[in-house]
């Protein structure tokens, strides 16, 4: 037998607020038309659903059990109304961020994981890759959101890409090394060291190559190559090895006291970090969250960025 799920809703009220009136006020029904909809209910299953003459009604055995089942399909309804909301409110659902391995590791995942307290409700898919791999997903349809160092005039039109840090590169090494105990480092300075790599098709190799270049070190010895941050950190605080490594990235690891920033001046990239979205995607509003999220997170941490510059002579 087929019940309407409307009319155990409204058993379930009458019966929870214990009258027809008052279980017809509770949702919003007039006291009629909930009066015809039990007649009805009584009708369909050939069994009463009060005890006739009782005053105040007192439910039937069989009352009572429907009125259980009104009270789920009344409760899976406000929960319905529940996931609605966060989606449609941008506080649930699905987020996928690629981004380079470097910042991903050494700045997003924090912000990820702040974001996700406030979101507890929105999943995060992240991977890695660089500009070329990240524009493929997104053209695709497999990402939501690049974060990628670019430099802006290279974006295509198929693309929006939003800056939100400049582009910042340090000479970076363990806070043991020789060259860190110095108050004033040359750039000749770090000629004779070993140099991490980072894998030959990352921005960050490039940068290392243009570092060098400009003190005129062209046959430089690579201690390790590839990696990922971590190991990169370790190699750093464990050796006298010296690496290329955005500024950012290593300002979000003072804390850890690994890994320190050599004070000498070097040429930056034209590269700035942004977002890195195709402009026909369709922008669901847990990305817009996110990306609200990012825009804010990047302005605060852009000024912490510069005043760490000033105070430890970075800038």
């Amino acid at each position: 037998m087929k019940i309407d799920p409307r009319h155990l809703e409204i058993l379930s009220a009458i019966v929870d607020q214990g009258g027809l009136t008052e279980g017809a006020a509770a949702i919003n029904k007039a006291q009629p038309s909930v009066s015809r909809t039990i007649s009805m209910l009584e009708e369909r299953i050939g069994m009463p659903l009060f005890e006739k003459g009782r005053r105040p009604l007192k439910p039937t055995e069989i009352c009572i059990a429907l009125a259980t089942e009104g009270r789920k399909i009344m409760q899976a309804g406000a929960s319905a109304s529940e996931v609605i909301a966060g989606y449609t409110g941008g506080k649930a659902g699905l987020i996928r961020v690629g981004g380079t391995p470097v910042f991903m590791d050494g700045v997003v995942s924090h912000l990820i994981a702040k974001f996700q307290l406030d979101n507890p409700a929105i999943r995060v898919d992240q991977n890695y890759g660089f500009a070329n791999d990240l524009a493929r997903q997104l053209e695709s349809s497999t990402l939501d959101i690049g974060i990628v160092p670019m430099e802006p005039e290279a974006v295509a039109a198929a693309f929006t890409f939003e800056e939100i840090l400049p582009g910042r590169n340090i000479i970076a090494c363990g806070i043991t090394h020789p060259l860190a105990q110095k108050s004033e480092v040359r750039l000749t300075d770090v000629a004779t060291y070993p140099w991490i790599a980072p894998p030959a098709n990352s921005p960050l190799y490039q940068d290392l190559q243009l570092v060098l270049k400009s003190i005129g070190v062209t046959d430089f010895k690579v201690s390790f190559s590839g990696g990922s941050l971590s190991s990169i950190v370790n190699l750093l605080a464990r050796t006298d090895s010296l690496t290329v490594l955005p500024l950012s990235v290593v300002f979000m690891l003072r804390k850890q006291k690994l890994v320190s920033a050599l004070s000498v001046r070097v040429r930056h990239p034209k590269r700035n970090l942004g977002i890195l979205t195709a402009t026909t995607s369709a922008e669901r509003p847990a990305i817009r969250r996110f990306k609200q999220f990012l825009r804010a997170e990047f302005t605060g941490l852009s000024e912490e960025i510069a005043r760490y510059e000033q105070s430890t002579g970075l800038s």
